[in-house]
C-alpha cells in the first residue's frame, strides 16, 4: 500500500475511498504478486484529470523502478504521448507504430 500511497488509508472501507483511492487499491492488487507485466485497460477512464495525473505518474514509475512491464490502453492521446512506445490500433488492426524518446 506504501507504494501507491495508502498507507493511511489501511483501516478505510471502500465506501470511504474516494474514485482515484480505489483504483489505487486496485493497481496495488495487481502488483501484490510482484507481476512481470502490469496490463492496464483505461486505468483513468473514470477519473477526472486531478485524480487521474497521480494515477498515470505511479503506472509510469512503478514501470520504472520495479521493471514492470506496462501494457497501457487508453484513448487519451496526452497520456499515450508519456510512453515509450505507441502502438494505434483501429478495427483490430495496428495502423502505426512509433517511439517516443522518454527523459
Amino acid at each position: 500500500m506504501t507504494k501507491v500511497g495508502l498507507e493511511k488509508h489501511l483501516e478505510k472501507l471502500p465506501g470511504q475511498l474516494s474514485g482515484g483511492e480505489r483504483q489505487r487499491v486496485a493497481i496495488a492488487r495487481a502488483l501484490i504478486n510482484d507481476p512481470d507485466i502490469i496490463l492496464a485497460d483505461e486505468p483513468t477512464g473514470n477519473l477526472d484529470s486531478g485524480t487521474s495525473e497521480p494515477i498515470v505518474e505511479m503506472l509510469f514509475r512503478l514501470n520504472r523502478e520495479a521493471e514492470t512491464a506496462l501494457v497501457l490502453v487508453t484513448h487519451d492521446s496526452r497520456l499515450a504521448a508519456k510512453a515509450r512506445r505507441v502502438i494505434t490500433m483501429r478495427g483490430g488492426s495496428i495502423v502505426s507504430e512509433e517511439e517516443n524518446e522518454i527523459l
